[in-house]
């Protein structure tokens, strides 16, 4: 069965489905665009605000390592709640829940910014300040559940776009998409982030919690016939369910590796992110504001990268643009390792980044073209376990690897250590994806999907 006579739609919606994005696709962008809005408002307030609990390399990793845990240890069955469930509606209580708790966060940052050192403060406490540890406590709490609504989000946001455009769009439409977040959530969200931490600590978190309110408002728009929930009677088990979407990921011969090497990229990637604000207060000097700008990088190469993606893949390959992204991640990494101009770190984000969004725009097409839609959320999510499962590993690796590290050397080369890990990490990767990862193959696995989908068993 195709992806479109999966949903039923009203008339209206298949009107717009077609060369046009449509107007449910325009809704679900304005969602994403403005709740990356406050996901970039988070970018600088939740790692400055770790850093002024505490400076420990460790503690600071283990915010990320909370945050992350959750693709982890929640992705598996979140597949299986977006299979069962109205996926527009999903979308809304897992936004909801995060404006809520983004909401208890800045009440608990207000009750406490007192105490807490200025952001000025913060860069001058480098070795001395100390662990609020009450405060740390209820942030990783928070942390955690947060990122519970997340996995529920964005494994619903991805396994929703087929019933909004046409297979043929999808590249174009997540192109579109990327682009737009990546304006969003790294070239407005963080020097606006770094205005409102000028003016309180407390004042980002509650800009970030509104963005996810205005959220839920535009997904309230979508027309409930878009996803409708799909029929519970007679379906087997949800373990039944859970362990069909793990067996058809496993026996796929192209999105088993896909998942694998993805895994690998995104827990290296944050052996050196889990520690980005120390590297960037410690040895690139920066400002509130110097390190929002550091991000402006990664949001212009991120908009290029969405934009240009169905030209480079089409004139050089799929095959050949994942392994030019594997390629430029470890020289990028390993160039930032060496840095102490803020500037060329920036530089770098951009590069890496357009590299990053090229990587997305690709394999995230693929896998909403290839995937039968009623196994959809559960293979998406089990791609995700594989995929995201390894960063909170991998944010802890980077915290131990600064303590391990500055007990041999100094502190300035523990905090660059990070980056060559993850740089030549992601070189040596190339040996194991270049066999798997081909134009071929790609091509294969949608010609072989697009005959199951119009085969009389597949119908």
């Amino acid at each position: 069965m195709t992806s479109k006579e999966a949903t039923p739609e009203s008339s209206a919606e298949v009107s717009n489905k077609g060369s046009k994005l449509g107007s449910s696709y325009m809704k679900l962008l304005a969602a994403s665009t403005v709740s990356n809005l406050g996901d970039g408002i988070a970018l600088i307030a939740y790692p400055w605000l770790a850093s002024a609990m505490t400076r420990n390399a460790v503690l600071i990793a283990l915010v990320v390592v909370v945050q992350r845990l959750p693709w982890l240890l929640f992705s598996l069955p979140a597949g299986v709640i977006t299979d069962r469930s109205d996926r527009r509606r999903l979308m809304i209580v897992a936004n909801s829940a995060r404006a809520v708790l983004t909401t208890l966060v800045a009440l608990l940052v207000l009750g406490r910014q007192g105490a807490l050192p200025g952001p000025d403060e913060v860069m001058s406490a480098a070795d001395a300040a100390g662990t609020d540890v009450f405060l740390y406590i209820l942030v990783l709490v928070a942390t955690l559940l947060l990122g519970i609504a997340e996995v529920l989000y964005d494994n619903t946001a991805q396994t929703i776009m087929p019933s909004i455009v046409d297979t043929d769009s999808l590249e174009k439409a997540n192109g579109r998409l990327w682009s737009t977040e990546q304006v969003a959530n790294t070239f407005v969200g963080p020097p606006l982030g770094a205005a409102l931490l000028a003016v309180s600590l407390a004042l980002p978190f509650f800009i970030d919690a509104a963005t996810f309110f205005v959220s839920v408002a535009f997904l309230s728009l979508i027309p409930a016939t878009v996803s409708p929930k799909p029929a519970v009677a007679n379906r087997p088990p949800w373990k039944r369910e859970l362990v069909d979407g793990v067996k058809w990921l496993w026996r796929h011969d192209l999105l088993r590796p896909l998942a694998l090497i993805l895994g690998l990229l995104n827990g290296l990637g944050m052996v050196s992110g889990a520690v980005l604000v120390l590297f960037a207060q410690e040895v690139l000097s920066t400002s509130p504001t110097e390190f929002a700008i550091l991000g402006t990088g990664g949001a212009i190469g991120g908009i290029i990268g969405g934009w240009a993606t169905p030209y480079i893949s089409g004139r050089i390959g799929q095959g050949s643009s994942l392994m030019l992204t594997l390629v430029g991640g470890g020289v990028t990494s390993i160039v930032i390792g060496l840095s102490s101009f803020w500037p060329v770190v920036w530089l770098m984000f951009a590069i890496f980044v357009f590299l990053a969004v090229l990587w997305n725009v690709i394999t995230v097409s693929l896998r909403q073209a290839i995937i039968p839609d009623e196994l959809l959320g559960r293979v998406n999510s089990v791609y995700r376990f594989f995929a995201w499962g390894s960063m909170p590993l991998g944010a802890l690796l980077g915290g131990l690897i600064v303590v391990v590290a500055e007990l041999f050397g100094s502190r300035e080369m523990a905090l660059r250590m990070p980056w060559f890990v993850s740089g030549f990490g992601e070189l040596a990767l190339i040996v194991f994806a270049a066999p798997r990862l081909t134009s071929a193959k790609i091509e294969a696995a949608r010609n072989e999907a697009e005959g199951a989908a119009d085969s009389p068993e597949g119908a």
